[in-house]
């Protein structure tokens, strides 16, 4: 989570921050909305997060350049790694970075979840959508089997 007031700030006291920090696309990116210091906010926090699912932080290396963020032709939230961030993503053998942003009101927030080989569901771990469809349907024919047992039940006492 980052403060957007906060990133404000910072680009008004050190203009050249925006050159450090972010890469030439994600600023084209951010200074095309009217409220840039919101997106820039939001790419911060994503390198934040990413680095945090990856368990380093701001360490062992990696620059703040890293990390960035791009977005994919539908507007959905990329985070792309280089230098050292890439090697240890490698190292741990993260497949995916899954990554969120949001801006709600005064806070940019960003979560990301690395992806590995083990975290990811087996195709054997999920059960079949048919099988659970046939046990649904047996599941339902024997609550309409009783219903009908009971019915007849009740008529032969009549």
């Amino acid at each position: 989570m980052l403060e957007i007031a906060r990133m404000e700030r910072v680009i008004k006291r050190r203009p050249s921050f925006l050159r450090r920090v972010f890469t030439d696309e994600e600023r084209a990116y951010c200074d095309s909305f009217a409220r840039p210091a919101e997106h820039y906010a939001a790419r911060f926090a994503a390198r934040e997060a990413v680095l945090k699912a990856l368990g380093t932080g701001f360490s062992e290396g990696i620059g703040v350049k890293d990390v960035s963020v791009i977005n994919d032709e539908s507007g959905r939230p990329l985070a792309i790694l280089t230098g050292r961030a890439k090697e240890i993503a490698a190292e741990k053998g993260v497949q995916e970075i899954a990554l969120s942003l949001s801006r709600p009101q005064e806070v940019a927030v960003a979560n990301a979840v690395a992806v590995t080989e083990e975290s990811r569901p087996k195709v054997e771990d999920r059960p079949d959508p048919a099988q659970e469809l046939l046990a649904s349907f047996k599941a339902a024919r024997t609550v309409i089997d009783e219903l009908e047992r009971q019915q007849l039940s009740l008529f032969d006492k009549m």
